[in-house]
């Protein structure tokens, strides 16, 4: 079965996919990954992602369902992610993938490391990075083999399942064995061995993190999936058994596919407008960069790691999407308790009427409340109509 949409109806299909109001288990339950970055602006990417479906959200909350809860956990996924402690036994081919960097990472250089390692945690608890540099600093010649050797060997296990990160303090992982991480009954479960389940698995997997998805898409989103032959392969044996439903766009001569589950959101005739919304900048949304041009009309680069002087917008410029479209872009930070806004763009095809604006104050005394703000800080250059409603909100 092909099912076959216009443009409006795909963005209203992803519109309502990602965002009706939901808590966090059940975005793990529908999207399964959510990737981590550690720049924290306006919260961590993980907080943006969160806050954009979960009325309410602030500011780490996701940290008590990963570190006291044990529902969700840190990995490599297409990125550094978190996604779900069911996981662990389904994820052992991605650490054994990794294993071919930690043998050439440590142990052809410091083959004892990992026990010293593994001797520290066990008799100390979870530990950090900073632990052992203090010791490579202050201690023996040599000893710990040094800042940036124990570094690379704590990533290196930590890409490989060796160690997982136990808690965070500021951001910063605290390293302990999996299985004082992943609870005894996800831990327990055999491994999936079986490299054609696996690939099975994995690109429906990231065909659910994304929604309405391309073979074409991205190499990055296709992270540990296998080959692209083979990907092509799974595809057609996900169509076959029914977990995957083919979809055409209008014009578009790619096919998409999306997740079977989520056919009964194409009868949906109502958009999700209950609030505009900032969406982190690695959102799962805007993983394809090229389908959001496609789709949505909207080029979408994050310059963060760019040099200043190429950066077309700034810094941390983040998108805001209301109702089934992009409307804005802003750049701004939490300085001191304030929410400062150095920089707020309406989308060239947008003027915003009073409906609109009384949803961006919404938005904005929603967006407060995530970040436990005290306030909010506007510049003067905004225009009138638009810092009034954002003033309105503090």
């Amino acid at each position: 079965m092909t099912v076959h949409l216009s443009l409006p109806q795909a963005r209203q299909f992803l519109a309502s996919y990602h965002f009706q109001p939901t808590t966090l288990p059940a975005i793990f339950e529908q999207l399964g990954t959510v990737q981590y970055d550690p720049l924290n602006p306006v919260g961590r990417n993980p907080d943006l992602v969160f806050q954009a479906r979960i009325p309410g959200y602030q500011v780490d909350d996701w940290q008590t369902a990963a570190y006291q809860d044990r529902l969700i956990y840190d990995a490599w996924d297409k990125q550094a992610c978190l996604v779900p402690v069911s996981d662990w036994p389904l994820r052992a081919i991605i650490r054994a993938h990794h294993r071919p960097y930690h043998d050439r990472e440590i142990l052809g250089l410091h083959p004892d490391l990992p026990r010293t390692i593994m001797a520290a945690i066990d008799s100390r608890g979870p530990l950090s990075s900073l632990e052992f540099e203090e010791r490579a600093r202050y201690g023996e010649r040599n000893s710990w083999y040094g800042i940036t050797q124990i570094n690379r060997a704590l990533r290196a296990m930590w890409v490989c399942g060796e160690l997982l990160t136990h808690h965070r303090k500021n951001g910063r992982h605290y390293y302990d064995r999996p299985e004082r991480v992943i609870p005894a009954k996800h831990f327990a479960q055999p491994l999936l061995a079986d490299h054609d389940a696996y690939l099975r698995w994995i690109v429906a997997r990231r065909i659910q993190a994304v929604g309405l998805l391309r073979l074409a898409a991205d190499p990055a989103i296709w992270s540990v999936c296998g080959k692209a032959e083979g990907r092509k392969r799974v595809i057609a044996e996900l169509l076959e058994e029914g977990t995957i439903t083919q979809v055409t766009i209008e014009t578009l001569k790619t096919p998409y596919y999306i997740p079977t589950s989520a056919l009964p959101l194409l009868d949906t005739t109502s958009i999700p407008a209950d609030r505009m919304r900032i969406l982190g900048p690695l959102d799962n949304l805007l993983w394809d960069r090229k389908n959001l041009q496609q789709l949505f009309n909207f080029s979408y680069i994050w310059e963060v790691y760019k040099p200043a002087s190429q950066r077309r917008w700034g810094y941390y410029v983040l998108p805001v999407f209301y109702k089934n479209r992009f409307i804005a872009r802003l750049d701004s930070r939490l300085e001191k308790g304030i929410w400062t806004i150095s920089q707020w763009w309406w989308e060239d095809d947008v003027t915003p009427d009073a409906d609109m604006l009384t949803d961006l104050t919404q938005m904005a005394r929603a967006f407060l409340h995530y970040l436990r703000a005290d306030g909010i800080q506007i510049p003067d250059h905004l225009d009138h109509a638009t810092k009034v409603a954002l003033l309105a909100a503090g």
